[in-house]
């Protein structure tokens, strides 16, 4: 039986936005996009969605979810497709590992500094990045990146032959580090290059490439 497209509410080229239209592809979850101008998830209406001003927020019919994990967890359970999740307990571990290292390492050590400097201020802000600020996160992107590859073991994607919601997640940040002269430096010759080229071959990843102006939100 079909069942009516889902609404997400978020800024086009926000990563957080884009795993979650990434995990619908996979899953040929039909969905609709209710764009947001870049700043608009700080504004008393969308804060009548999303108390705490982040983005993304999932309407299934009458229900509303935000915070991206949960979304992410909500779109495997709910909708029919391949599993996103391993079965096995310790990938299933190291993906919830690795999705917990994205939102409390990766995305404030790395994406809101290399790339939110690099693209973003320049392209969405009209500004000139902030040097100090993309040179502290150099050294963190390092250690993030290091320690993913770590946990990923030299398996295809990061919990093993089949992808998972930990790949989807951490797909966005990776490639908009990639983007930057940084994060093509920090990236060179490393596993996670190669594992974003795979990453960046599905169908869902190009289904859901952002505008030519990207946010990080």
């Amino acid at each position: 039986m079909s069942r009516s497209p889902v609404t997400l509410h978020t800024v086009p080229g926000s990563p957080y936005g884009r795993v979650v239209m990434i995990a619908l592809e996979e899953k040929g979850a039909s969905y609709r996009i209710a764009p947001l101008a870049f700043g608009d998830h700080k504004k008393p209406n969308y804060l009548a969605l999303q108390p705490f001003g982040r983005i993304p927020v999932l309407d299934d019919g009458d229900f509303r979810l935000y915070e991206t994990q949960a979304i992410l967890r909500y779109v495997d359970r709910a909708f029919e497709g391949p599993a996103l999740q391993p079965k096995e307990p310790k990938a299933l571990a190291r993906m919830d590992q690795l999705m917990n290292i994205i939102d409390w390492y990766l995305f404030p050590q790395v994406t809101v500094t290399i790339p939110y400097q690099r693209i973003v201020v320049p392209l969405m802000l009209g500004g000139q990045p902030d040097e100090a600020v993309v040179a502290e996160g150099v050294p963190k992107a390092r250690h993030c990146v290091g320690a993913i590859e770590d946990l990923m073991a030299g398996q295809p994607f990061l919990t093993g032959d089949n992808l998972s919601l930990a790949d989807i997640m951490m797909f966005t940040h990776i490639d908009y580090l990639a983007a930057t002269p940084e994060g093509r430096e920090i990236l060179e010759g490393r596993p996670l290059l190669a594992w974003l080229g795979r990453m960046q071959a599905r169908d869902s990843v190009k289904a859901t490439n952002p505008p030519a102006q990207p946010a990080a939100a």
